[in-house]
């Protein structure tokens, strides 16, 4: 009687476990969560081994500061899964799992994601006033064109042409962003307080660049330092130095398969054996000189098996969570979202591990830019090629509470 009322359960988009209910709740739901154990120890590997590493020479052969490599490439990759999530929920179970999934994820991705970064790091990481002004107001502008988008249960193919339009509009300030945000420090400089600051630990860090381009060579380009915005930053090749610890770019990385010296190491090592093993066959490793030039192709397979992993992951914590009787309304705010949000953490965490604030927010503020885009690609696609006759239809229940929620993330995170 009342249809519009019913909500299918996550699991319905999903196959059916290995068990039945009963056998589960027997005990079989520890074998669930040895398999999102391992699943976090996949991602940690693809993103650690393979998944930084090529954005580490893309970064490099563009010219890219930390920040906008952290924005683009980086939650690219990162939010793949997120991609292949929309993708099912448009053209697959003709649901709404990518838009609750997305907007789910949101407040994770700010709130969780950034205590993640600050609680598992022992360096503390400087951030800069811009970057995270940027994606803060390019993400508040995405997310209200999305709760725009869907506020009629309607989406027409002009309303998802208007996400990707704010995404190219996104890129285009990004690679104009050195010159952007010079010309907000000579305007806004007298009368804030954190460009003055900037510019003057600026001036402090100047002889630590000239120590490091005499240590070791350098590709000088254009840098952030001249802008007096970025503290931290020196030169963008000094990226791949910086994140992995390599003291020469000419030195070849050493195996995959050499085996730690500490005792705890060596237990994870030998049981991530075969994961270490099938990446190893299926991805060229492009910190070793023979792979280096092939860094796109390691950039989208790692990026291919990062969403496979989440998948797997997100379908195991689905199931543990209906076996413990979890409400959805709970799960799908909680353990779904950090699910498809654990590249983007794991991601984030292991670049503030080695001081780069900045890459690691606008990672986390990018990826949910990205997330809006996700939306808007399979829904143009629908309405403008495969089904022109009407729009889609889509749920926007708990639309006010999603806006407000997502707003106040936001602010609270500046």
């Amino acid at each position: 009687e009342n249809r519009t009322g019913c909500v299918l359960s996550s699991s319905s988009e999903f196959p059916e476990g290995f068990f039945t209910p009963q056998e589960r709740k027997d005990g079989g739901i520890i074998i669930y969560f040895i398999i999102i154990l391992y699943m976090f120890l996949a991602v940690s590997i693809v993103c650690d081994d393979y998944f930084l590493p090529s954005l580490e020479i893309i970064s490099e052969c563009l010219g890219l500061s930390q920040d906008v490599a952290g924005a683009t490439f980086m939650a690219a990759g990162s939010s793949a899964p997120e991609l292949v999530t929309a993708f099912l929920g448009v053209f697959v179970t003709k649901g709404d799992i990518g838009i609750s999934t997305i907007l789910g994820s949101a407040i994770y991705n700010l709130l969780g994601i950034s205590a993640a970064c600050g609680l598992f790091s022992s360096v503390v990481s400087r951030l800069s006033c811009w970057p995270l002004f940027r994606d803060c107001l390019a993400y508040t502008i995405s997310v209200a064109a999305v709760l725009a988008t869907i506020s009629d249960n309607r989406v027409y193919w002009y309303e998802s042409a208007s996400l990707l339009l704010i995404y190219g509009c996104y890129i285009l300030v990004l690679s104009f962003d050195i010159k952007i945000n010079q010309y907000f420090m000579k305007k806004f400089s007298p009368c804030c307080t954190c460009f003055t600051k900037a510019m003057e630990e600026n001036a402090e860090q100047q002889p630590l660049v000239g120590e490091r381009e005499e240590s070791g060579p350098l590709i000088h380009q254009q840098s952030r330092t001249d802008s007096g915005i970025f503290q931290d930053e020196v030169d963008y090749s000094q990226l791949s130095t910086s994140l992995h610890g390599l003291d020469e770019l000419s030195e070849d990385h050493p195996s995959v398969f050499t085996m730690p010296e500490a005792d705890m190491k060596r237990i994870l090592w030998v049981l991530s054996l075969p994961i270490i093993t099938v990446l190893y066959l299926t991805i060229p490793d492009c910190r070793r000189q023979f792979w280096r030039n092939w860094f796109m192709v390691t950039f989208l397979i790692s990026a291919a098996w990062i969403s496979a992993i989440t998948y797997v992951l997100v379908w195991m914590v689905t199931i543990a969570g209906e076996t413990l009787g979890i409400p959805e309304s709970v799960m799908g705010l909680t353990l779904l979202a950090a699910g498809t949000s654990v590249p983007d953490t794991v991601a984030s965490v292991l670049v503030a591990q080695k001081g780069n604030g900045d890459m690691a927010m606008s990672n986390i503020v990018g990826s949910n830019v990205f997330d809006m885009l996700c939306l808007g690609i399979p829904w143009f696609i629908k309405t403008a090629f495969i089904n022109t006759s009407g729009p889609i239809e889509v749920n926007s229940s708990g639309l006010t509470y999603t806006a407000i929620s997502l707003i106040c993330s936001v602010v609270f995170i500046l």
